[in-house]
């Protein structure tokens, strides 16, 4: 039984609603709101169900007539027939109002009527009687079978002879062989033109095998294309790019020096302890001279503007046309311009085909650029084109829009608000670090304490990996260098990052609760918890973690994630989310608000990753890290890295 149907426009405006459970409106709407929210407003259409609470919502877009289709019924049924209960819906609605849609557009929607109660339930009854249990059709008899056809003689293989069927395949694959080897050469060069769109006689299709009409396309190739090639051939250019020689690699985002990584006419030997705080070199810690203390820069892509090669070939193409056909050519042209065409699934699907392969060579997730083209696909079916534009450029640009509004958070995370709003309440702002072995939490959370620092903040690092050997020791050095950075004089003798350890082998969860408590006494304006690095499938440290984030409510939990991961991304989040759920002790369990993106500057353009992380959790990705400077740290600009996604 469905507990309601409705449509509306996406503009937001009712049409028509079928209640078929007596209860409050509430009861529709909320899960209609859900659906808009999460699934139409976030470019995330690649499946037509949602499920909000107890009732699963099906759901079908108009994209020529701007409507939305949405049956809701409880989760635990099975119906069959709804699939094509909102097809035939659909079809009704929309060949029953289609004038008024066509005549009065928007205004025809607010003054409209529409009387759909009586359509709707014939409809209804005709879905249930079809999909009504039918008798399982008896098992065929022997005789019934294709077996029994044959004779016993076909049955008979004589000892040492080869079935024909063999025997004819291996002889085509030897003279495909053949063919491979010498094809170029059995082509003569006076060879009269075949014409192509020569209709082959049934005939001779049936005739034919696969391997003689694969090489007799072969032949028709290289007799095309036989001029072009001796043309080529007679003047050869020399390849002039080759490299001489290996070159250095350099970062564009790293702001790396040579001179700064060079050590090898240090005179410690390797030893810190002999290197004093005011002897650190600003230049080889911050590497960016041109920064402004405090500010954290959006991430750019410098890309030049891309020319539509596919439109070019087009507009040529019709221009050649109007030549070789004129007035017939030139009017054909128009008409396919101007003309209204609605796009429809055969249409987009090459073009689809095309940007998913590019998506997952730019490190998106498989699963992800799939789900990415099947909800661009049902965006656009249906819609009208619009003039002088082309299938590719269309599908571009509504895949390029999807992906800006992923990338964009549904709730922006103001870490520095936030933080200002905790001092109100004089508490610490806490913020927890979690991740897997070896993506930089520890490099990152340095550099946010400094960005944090310069924004006037005082920091308390609560060393909380008990477990990774010299864990403790490098927080001890990022809090000496930052204190060098930042000294007590400059700030009325106030030491602004400090570091909380107890060492190691004790229990993470107990220390950062000290850790907490002491910066409270203290006065710390931001507590950074640091965690050590697990892999999502180990249960106890899973299980450690969700205690550590239960015990301490930390404000902000941030998932530590590198750029270079492509399918790994989406694993790793998720089977994160899944065991702090699992394993947490309270009733909402607290789970990933945002994602730190490290090592972006080793990538180029394959930025897939940050694509595939916020669309698995619909979180932000609140710092990018692009160096190994304390100022390498920057803020997500949407644009930049879809540009950078879209780049060919």
């Amino acid at each position: 039984m469905l507990d309601f149907f409705t449509i509306f426009s996406k503009g937001g405006l009712v049409l028509w609603c079928f209640q078929g459970v007596r209860g409050p409106a509430a009861a529709c709407t909320a899960p209609v709101n859900a659906l808009i929210r999460s699934v139409l407003l976030q470019e995330r259409g690649g499946s037509n169900s949602f499920t909000h609470d107890a009732l699963t919502l099906k759901y079908k877009l108009d994209n020529q007539f701007e409507l939305v289709f949405v049956v809701g019924f409880q989760k635990i049924l099975t119906l069959t027939y709804v699939d094509k209960l909102i097809d035939d819906v659909h079809k009704e609605f929309r060949d029953k109002y289609r004038n008024e849609f066509h005549q009065k557009g928007t205004l025809g929607l607010l003054n409209g009527t529409f009387d759909f109660k009586e359509d709707f339930l014939r409809l209804l009854r005709e879905a249930e009687e079809s999909s009504k249990i039918r008798a399982p059709t008896a098992m065929k008899t022997f005789e019934q079978s294709a077996k029994s056809q044959k004779t016993v003689k076909s049955m008979i293989e004589t000892r040492g002879e080869k079935p024909k069927e063999k025997a004819k395949n291996k002889k085509n694959k030897g003279s495909k062989k053949e063919v491979s080897g010498a094809e170029v050469a059995a082509v003569p060069k006076a060879a009269p033109a075949v014409k192509e769109d020569l209709p082959v006689a049934a005939g001779d299709r049936e005739e034919l095998t696969k391997d003689e009409i694969l090489q007799k396309k072969r032949e028709e190739f290289f007799r095309k294309h036989q001029k072009g090639g001796e043309k080529s051939n007679k003047s050869p250019k020399p390849d002039t790019s080759k490299d001489k020689g290996k070159k250095p690699r350099v970062w564009d985002l790293g702001n790396s020096n040579a001179k700064v990584l060079d050590y090898s006419n240090s005179t410690t030997n390797g030893n810190t302890d002999t290197c004093s705080m005011e002897e650190f070199d600003q230049d080889m810690v911050l590497g960016d001279r041109d920064r402004e203390p405090g500010r954290l820069r959006d991430l750019e892509y410098e890309s030049e503007e891309e020319t539509e090669e596919e439109e070019k070939v087009v507009q040529n193409s019709s221009s050649a046309n109007v030549k070789k056909g004129g007035l017939g050519g030139m009017f054909g042209m128009l008409k396919g311009l101007v003309g209204s065409k609605s796009l429809t699934r055969e249409d987009m699907d090459p073009v689809l085909e095309k940007m998913k392969d590019h998506l997952i060579a730019k490190n998106v997730a498989a699963d992800i650029a799939v789900q990415l083209c099947e909800s661009v696909a049902k965006k656009l079916e249906g819609k009208v084109m619009g003039t002088f534009t082309t299938v590719t450029s269309t599908v571009k640009q509504a895949l390029q829009e999807s992906l800006v509004q992923i990338l964009q958070p549904q709730r922006r995370v103001d870490v520095l608000r936030d933080v200002m709003d905790a001092q109100r309440h004089r508490r610490p702002y806490v913020i927890t670090f979690c991740g897997v072995n070896g993506v930089g939490k520890s490099t990152n959370l340095a550099k946010i304490s400094f960005w944090l620092i310069e924004n006037g903040f005082s920091v308390l690092i609560a060393a909380c990996d008990t477990f990774r050997a010299g864990a403790v020791e490098q927080l001890r050095t990022h809090t000496r260098r930052l204190n060098a950075l930042h000294p007590p004089e400059n700030y009325s003798g106030r030491t602004m990052v400090q570091l909380y350890e107890k060492g190691y082998g004790k229990d993470a969860a107990g220390i950062a609760m000290e850790a907490i408590s002491y910066a409270r006494n203290q006065g710390f304006d931001v507590v950074l918890v640091d965690t050590a690095g697990r892999m999502q499938d180990n249960a106890p440290l899973m299980t450690a973690l969700a205690k550590l984030i239960a015990v301490n409510a930390p404000d902000l939990v941030l998932f530590v994630g590198e750029a270079l991961v492509g399918n790994e991304a989406v694993d790793q989040l998720v089977k994160f989310n899944k065991a702090l759920a699992d394993h947490s002790m309270a009733q909402t369990p607290r789970l990933i608000d945002g994602i730190v993106l490290t090592k972006f500057d080793t990538i180029d353009d394959k930025v897939g990753a940050a694509i595939s992380m916020t669309y698995i959790t619909s979180k932000p990705i609140v710092f990018v890290g692009t160096g190994q400077t304390y100022c390498d740290l920057r803020s997500l600009n949407a644009k930049a890295v879809v540009a950078a996604l879209m780049k060919a």
